[in-house]
C-alpha cells in the first residue's frame, strides 16, 4: 500500500484538493485500496483550538465542478509521526518542501518532495494569492497523473 500526504501551508486549498482529486483518480481505475491519501499543512494558521478551518469555498466548488466532494475535511497540521508514516509526503512548492523537512525531521525528509516535479517540475499555483482555481486544478491533475504513472 502506497501512505501518501499532500502538502501545503494551511491545508485549506491546495493539499486537500489534490487529496480529494488523487483519491477520485484511483477510485476510477479501481485501485483505491491501494493508497492511503490524506493532506496536511506547515502552519498552524487554519487550525483554531485544536479546530482546522473546512475546506475553503472556492477550493471546494472548483472540485465539485469536476464530480469530486470533500465533505467533513478540516485542516490539520502536518506531524512528525506523518513523517514516520507516510511514503510520500507531496508538497505543492518549495516553501512547503522547506517547512515541511524542519516537521518531520532528517530521518524523513528525503520523504517531502514537490508534487509539480512528477510532471516536469514549477510549482503548484496558490489560488489564496491568484484566485484562480482552474489553473490551481490543472496543475494538481498534471502532477497527479505523472505521480500515478510513477507508481503504477
Amino acid at each position: 500500500m502506497y501512505k501518501i500526504m499532500f502538502v501545503c501551508h494551511g491545508n485549506i486549498c491546495r493539499s486537500p484538493m489534490a487529496e480529494f482529486i488523487f483519491k477520485d483518480m484511483v477510485k476510477k481505475l479501481g485501485r483505491a485500496g491501494e493508497f492511503d491519501v490524506a493532506s496536511s499543512a506547515v502552519s498552524t494558521e487554519e487550525i483554531w483550538n485544536g479546530v482546522g478551518n473546512p475546506v475553503y469555498p472556492p477550493a471546494k466548488t472548483e472540485l465539485q465542478k469536476h464530480g469530486i466532494f470533500c465533505e467533513g475535511k478540516r485542516a490539520q497540521l502536518l506531524t512528525e509521526a506523518d513523517g514516520e508514516y507516510y511514503d510520500l509526503l507531496l508538497c505543492m512548492d518549495e516553501s512547503n518542501v522547506r517547512r515541511a523537512r524542519k516537521i518531520v525531521g532528517a530521518k524523513n525528509a528525503e520523504k517531502c518532495k514537490k508534487l509539480p516535479d512528477f510532471a516536469g517540475g514549477g510549482e503548484v499555483a496558490d489560488p489564496w494569492y491568484t484566485g484562480d482555481f482552474t489553473a490551481t486544478y490543472q496543475d494538481l491533475v498534471r502532477g497527479l497523473e505523472g505521480l500515478l504513472k510513477t507508481l503504477i
